[in-house]
């Protein structure tokens, strides 16, 4: 009994040794790389700036235009 057992043990284990091996292939395609164009707009960020910069000066020259005028 025992040598039959350790028949059908062996029979089992050369059996799962091919379920144990996997083959993989992989095929590499050459990929395309396509140019990207981005525009970006930063005047409006500039233009809210040089206001933000400026708009004390802007302001001095309206208060002295209504001087100017009611001095006048």
């Amino acid at each position: 009994m025992e040598k039959i057992t350790g028949i059908l043990l062996v029979a089992l284990l050369v059996m799962s040794f091919p379920a144990c091996s996997t083959k993989h292939q992989v095929e590499i395609k050459p990929m395309e790389v396509k140019p990207i164009h981005i525009t970006i707009d930063v005047n409006i960020r500039v233009e809210k700036a040089l206001d933000d910069y400026f708009g004390d000066i802007d302001e001095l020259e309206d208060e002295m235009d209504v001087v100017d005028i009611l001095g006048d």
